[in-house]
C-alpha cells in the first residue's frame, strides 16, 4: 500500500521507435494550415469565382462581392474581413474536437508528446481551468458546425449553375466542392458529441429503436473520426485555394459539361 505509484525511471522514454514523427508531422501540418487560413481569412478578397464560394467565407454575411451573399448581408458594416464573422464556428468546432485536442496537445504542448514518453510539465490540471475549460463547450460548437455544413451543402448545389444562373454546369470546382462537403459531413457526423447526442443517456436501446440505429451508424463513422478530421482539413484548404486561383485569373475552371 505504501509503495510508489509510478515506476522510478530516469529516462525520458524507453521507446526505440520513431515516436516523435507523428507529433512532428502534426506540428508542421497544423502550423501550415493556421498560417494559410489566417492569411486567407484576413485577406477579404478573391473568395468568389462564379459559381464557387470559398468555404472560409460561407455564408458571406459582411461586405461581400456581388453574387457571394445568398443569405443577405446583415453585417455589412463589419470593418474587417467577412470571413471572420463565420470562421469562429467551424474553427471552434475543430479546436475543441476530441481528436484535435489529442493531436495538438501532443504536437504543440508536449502533453505528452507520445504514449510512454515523459512530458516536460511539472503539473497537470486537465481541462478544469481557463482557458482549457472552454473545451467543454464542444457540443454547442457541434450544433453550429451542423448549420455550417448545411450552408456548404447549399453552396455545393449552387455550384451546378453556370455564370448565367442556369442549371447543368459541372466543372472541376464543382467536383472539389462536392468532395469537400461529403468529407465535412463525415467529420461532423462522426464526432463523439454526435454519438452521445444520438444514443447517450438511454438505459434501454430496445425502447428507442430509431435512436439506436442512429447511434450504431454514428459509432461506425466514429472509428474513422481522425481520418475524416485530416481529410476534411485538407479539402477545405484545397477548395479555398482553388477558388482563390480562379478569382485571381490564374487559370480557367475546366468544364465537364
Amino acid at each position: 500500500m505504501n509503495g510508489p505509484t509510478r515506476a522510478r525511471i530516469g529516462a525520458k522514454t524507453l521507446r526505440t521507435d520513431t515516436w516523435w514523427l507523428y507529433p512532428a508531422v502534426t506540428f508542421v501540418v497544423f502550423s501550415a494550415f493556421v498560417v494559410y487560413a489566417t492569411w486567407r481569412a484576413f485577406a477579404g478578397a478573391y473568395y468568389y469565382a462564379t459559381p464557387y464560394l470559398s468555404p472560409f467565407y460561407s455564408p458571406c454575411l459582411g461586405d461581400c462581392v456581388e453574387g457571394a451573399s445568398d443569405f443577405g448581408q446583415p453585417f455589412a458594416g463589419f470593418p474587417l474581413s467577412a470571413a471572420l464573422i463565420i470562421l469562429i464556428f467551424p474553427l471552434g468546432f475543430r479546436l475543441t474536437c476530441y481528436y484535435y485536442r489529442k493531436a495538438y496537445y501532443r504536437a504543440f504542448w508536449l502533453s505528452p508528446p507520445a504514449c510512454a514518453v515523459a512530458e516536460p510539465h511539472g503539473r497537470y490540471t486537465g481541462e478544469t481551468r481557463f482557458p482549457l475549460i472552454l473545451q467543454n463547450i464542444h457540443r454547442w460548437f457541434w450544433y453550429a458546425a451542423v448549420l455550417v455544413a448545411c450552408v456548404l451543402s447549399y453552396d455545393t448545389v449552387l455550384a451546378f449553375r453556370n455564370e448565367d444562373g442556369e442549371w447543368g454546369h459541372m466543372g472541376l470546382g464543382t467536383v472539389l466542392m462536392l468532395a469537400n462537403v461529403v468529407l465535412i459531413w463525415l467529420y461532423t457526423l462522426s464526432c463523439h458529441s454526435c454519438r452521445h447526442i444520438t444514443g447517450g443517456r438511454l438505459r434501454h436501446f430496445s425502447k428507442h429503436p430509431v435512436r439506436y440505429r442512429l447511434w450504431t451508424a454514428v459509432s461506425k463513422l466514429n472509428t474513422k473520426h481522425g481520418v475524416y478530421a485530416w481529410y476534411s482539413l485538407f479539402s477545405v484548404a484545397i477548395v479555398d485555394l482553388y477558388v482563390y486561383l480562379l478569382a485571381t485569373g490564374a487559370f480557367d475552371d475546366p468544364r465537364f459539361f
